[in-house]
């Protein structure tokens, strides 16, 4: 988890009027890489995306930034399976009560079906993602991942989003550049949305 200290150090002394909380780096990356793309300068906008270590640690950073805290305008991305985290979190500091995940989206915040991978994936196409993968020069190495026991029989999807997360640093890298070779009609509804909320 980002420290108190790291995260008061990326908000204070600057006007940030938005954070955008997310679950680890790889959906930093992949927002502030579209947001750059977009030619919008968050730093400018005052919106911060900070990665919280997890959705567990959601009711530490509403209480830094929510309606108790700074009392910032608050967006947030996150997988499908951790909804319950950001849903409780977000009833727990005041934000409303049986959220359902239209009020999740109307508060801006957005879920990734089923991760942000998956949704990169699925955007880009399989074949875009080989293409980008080759043009890392990893596209041996994903070949001799798939041909593992563990891999076998599974769907080439599944197989992308495990390998994706086999190297520390891989998704970061992944997310950058899957956003970036994304098109312009192809973005993931849940990344625009979350953009568009701050």
């Amino acid at each position: 988890m980002a420290t108190v200290r790291s995260v008061h150090e990326l908000t204070t002394g600057i006007d940030v009027r938005a954070v955008v909380l997310v679950e680890g780096r790889s959906d930093r990356v992949a927002l502030e890489t579209l947001a750059a793309r977009r030619g919008r300068d968050l730093d400018a906008d005052g919106v911060r995306v900070v990665s919280m270590g997890g959705a567990t640690n959601i009711g530490h950073f509403l209480d830094l930034f929510g309606p108790s805290g700074r009392r910032l305008r608050l967006a947030g991305l996150y997988d499908d399976a951790e909804e319950g985290f950001f849903r409780r979190g977000l009833e727990r500091c005041g934000l409303g009560a049986g959220l359902s995940r239209s009020d999740l989206a109307a508060l801006g915040f957005h879920a990734c079906v089923a991760d942000l991978e998956d949704e990169l994936i699925r955007a880009v196409g399989v074949a875009g993602v080989r293409e980008v993968i080759a043009a890392e020069g990893e596209l041996r190495t994903f070949q001799l991942f798939q041909r593992q026991p563990a891999q076998q029989g599974r769907a080439v999807e599944a197989q992308l989003r495990r390998f994706l997360g086999t190297r520390s640093g891989r998704k970061s890298a992944y997310a950058r550049l899957l956003v970036r070779a994304l098109e312009p009609d192809r973005v993931p509804r849940s990344l625009d949305a979350v953009l568009a909320h701050v």
